[in-house]
């Protein structure tokens, strides 16, 4: 377990009669991205709250950057750092004001607290709004600097607990980019999001909470394949190489309106180039050949049986013409 930035065995929370988190595992390698995910009032701030040292686990055996939780709470605090949902961000005073108090929190000398706050202002592309009050700051400058303050201490492990949420696009991509930017250098990122395209496109692992467990765990292209709906689908112009495809192609569900053949699959390589295979065995080429896979929406929606499902899923598809 010592290349693990965090983890947790039998992890326990409740208030009152109500199971928050029921018996949670978690293994988060060092210097990745691990996003947990889960519907509202799952338990996912509860989590970040408890391995960042805010509030106390009911059970398990937590460890955080090496630390017992239980035993080595001052330690854990000095290896992470946590953006939350809120800002932390005080409006009446400026952008450099609020990343000097974070200095002085972290007792940096007054010399070295205005190296750090300058590097950092320039780094999240705030000098031109440093002297101005916060309060002014837009959306996407206010999460900036909450993740500026956050790195005042230099922290190993990092705790983001909803990040991008009120977002614009663009303030969001550029959030992406910093949470890129801060793995590259080692840091170790804890990514709780409601974004699903978020976790896709940032985490190295995700698990799914649902009713206080992981109902799922792995790699985003791992989940997508637990849901069953991805598929191949050939379109042909020509009726001839339309009939011969379908006969080397048990399995494919046909529209002879549209020739088009659906093969079942994966999505894998695998899959695909078994298509190809049997294509070429008939001697046909398709005019249109698409792949369609589930995406995490749909992996959503199956883990956690949340209400309002379509019937069918909404497909990620690649066109190859």
């Amino acid at each position: 377990m010592t290349d693990l930035a965090i983890a947790a065995t039998g992890l326990r929370k409740s208030y009152g009669d109500k199971v928050v988190l029921d018996g949670v595992d978690l293994a988060v390698p060092e210097g990745t991205v691990f996003s947990l995910l889960g519907p509202n009032g799952a338990g996912k701030t509860t989590a970040v709250k408890i391995l960042s040292t805010l509030i106390t686990a009911d059970a398990g055996d937590l460890r955080v950057g090496g630390h017992d939780l239980a035993t080595a709470p001052q330690a854990v605090r000095a290896a992470i750092g946590v953006t939350g949902q809120f800002s932390a961000v005080d409006g009446l005073i400026t952008g450099e004001e609020n990343m000097l108090l974070m200095a002085d929190l972290h007792h940096l000398s007054k010399r070295e607290g205005r190296r750090v706050t300058a590097e950092l202002l320039e780094r999240f592309d705030l000098v031109a709004a440093a002297k101005k009050p916060a309060a002014g700051y837009s959306g996407g400058m206010k999460r900036r600097l909450d993740i500026a303050m956050t790195l005042v201490g230099a922290p190993r492990i990092i705790f983001l607990d909803e990040p991008t949420t009120g977002l614009d696009p663009r303030s969001r991509h550029t959030m992406w980019r910093i949470v890129r930017e801060l793995v590259a250098g080692g840091t170790t990122v804890f990514l709780t999001t409601q974004y699903l395209e978020e976790a896709d496109q940032l985490a190295d692992r995700i698990a799914v909470l649902h009713d206080g467990r992981i109902a799922a765990e792995g790699t985003a292209e791992e989940l997508k394949r637990m849901v069953p709906g991805g598929h191949v689908r050939l379109r042909f112009s020509d009726p001839v190489a339309y009939r011969s495809a379908a006969a080397h192609l048990p399995g494919a569900a046909p529209d002879d309106e549209a020739l088009t053949l659906h093969v079942p699959g994966d999505g894998s390589q695998r899959a695909l180039r078994a298509v190809l295979d049997r294509l070429d065995t008939a001697g046909v080429e398709a005019d249109e050949l698409t792949v369609h896979t589930p995406d995490l929406d749909d992996v959503f929606f199956a883990l956690t049986g949340t209400a309002g499902v379509p019937a069918q899923p909404s497909p990620t598809e690649e066109t190859v013409r």
